[in-house]
């Protein structure tokens, strides 16, 4: 909430005045001294030692335009090159009110004439002056807040774009959950695509690091996946292709990217399984949960010249397939350094399958309080972002 300009006179105050006349200086502090009992005042007889005593504890700052080392709007142009943030009110002579007003256009709050101006003139100004810099910062924050909202829709729309598939038999859902430690999101990234021949790409991955250039990266990375996914590249050709995007988009050399990519041919239940460095994607198969992986994964892409084999599974009639980054599983369990990993996952997963059996209706929901176990575990909010997608068949009573 914006404070109210009032609210400056029950705080303390502190005011840099600039006055090198002894008279003039000591007219100023018993004005304030009467008017605004609280305030403390420190004194700076040239430009040059106002701009050493400049400090965030400053609250506002009265200057005399004729200084003995500067005069005119030479002294507010320094000051303001020193500070932006701080409140600044010129004090003018009677027959240079020219001056104040010029003083306000290079960045002076108010300006006031000496001889003209009384106590609660003065106060008043300091007063106002700081409620406007108070406003106009609340105005700034606000704009910073809409405008990293803006940036975290952006790329939750290149990280987390809509699958692209119709198949009405098929369950998907996603989510994607920024870690507390970051304000935007990272370079977690997933996606979806269902190509003509009835095959169905699925990826997941995890750019090291968090902010908006691994986001970037996660983006470029997801982009170019699915590009090469509709062009019916083998996986090992796309993997090669990824580490040489992830290569040329980033800003750090030993940058690298975790990711899982699924071939899933619906006709016959088999799936192509390749792991970059990745968790093992999860296999729910009625109450049973597990690893959908045998095999130990490969590095991550940006680690030197990897090779990437694929790992051939055959699904169960009523699959249901979750992938995920490695946020969710490297929560804590309480307050010692125990994380929640792999298994501590399969064990929420089928804590929920057997509290909610219409989950495969609501599968967001199931995603969500996955989340909220984790944290629930962890004692807060998880650290790193988690992503995560879900993808099965329906039950028989539910197709189409």
């Amino acid at each position: 909430m914006t404070p109210h300009v009032g609210q400056a006179v029950q705080d303390e105050i502190e005011v840099l005045l600039v006055e090198d006349d002894e008279g003039d200086a000591r007219l100023v502090e018993d004005e304030l001294a009467e008017r605004l009992p609280r305030a403390r005042i420190t004194r700076s007889r040239t430009l040059q030692q106002a701009l050493s005593s400049l400090s965030p504890a400053i609250d506002c700052v009265l200057l005399d335009l004729g200084l003995p080392d500067a005069s005119g709007l030479d002294a507010v142009a320094k000051l303001r090159a020193q500070t932006q943030a701080i409140p600044l009110i010129v004090l003018t002579g009677l027959d240079d009110e020219a001056a104040g007003v010029a003083a306000l256009q290079a960045g002076a709050q108010d300006y006031l004439v000496k001889g003209n101006v009384d106590g609660e003139q003065l106060s008043r100004s300091i007063r106002y002056s700081i409620g406007r810099r108070q406003a106009d910062e609340a105005e700034r924050e606000l704009l910073l807040a809409e405008a990293q909202t803006r940036e975290v829709t952006r790329l939750e729309r290149g990280l987390a774009p809509k699958p692209l598939i119709e198949d009405s038999s098929l369950l998907v859902a996603s989510c994607y959950r920024a870690g507390r430690s970051s304000g935007l999101l990272g370079g977690d990234f997933f996606d979806l695509v269902q190509t003509d021949d009835g095959c169905l790409h699925v990826l997941v991955g995890d750019v090291c690091g968090r902010g908006p250039d691994e986001a970037a990266i996660g983006v470029s990375l997801r982009a170019a996946w699915r590009a090469l996914a509709l062009a019916g590249d083998r996986p090992d050709v796309i993997l090669r292709t990824l580490q040489h995007v992830l290569e040329h988009e980033r800003h750090l050399p030993y940058l690298f990217a975790t990711l899982c990519t699924l071939e899933i041919r619906l006709a016959d239940r088999s799936v192509s399984i390749v792991r970059a460095g990745h968790p093992r994607p999860v296999l729910v198969n009625g109450t049973s949960i597990s690893g959908l992986s045998d095999v130990q994964g490969n590095t991550g892409i940006g680690m030197g010249q990897g090779s990437w084999a694929a790992e051939q599974v055959r699904l169960p009639a009523e699959w249901t397939i979750l992938l995920y980054t490695d946020g969710i599983i490297e929560g804590r369990i309480g307050p010692g350094s125990e994380r929640l990993g792999e298994e501590g996952l399969h064990r929420l997963i089928a804590e929920q399958i057997a509290a909610h059996a219409d989950w495969r209706e609501r599968p967001h929901a199931l995603l969500d309080e996955l989340i909220v176990g984790a944290e629930r575990l962890n004692g807060g909010a998880l650290n790193d972002d988690v992503a995560m997608l879900l993808v099965g068949t329906r039950a028989n009573s539910e197709r189409t």
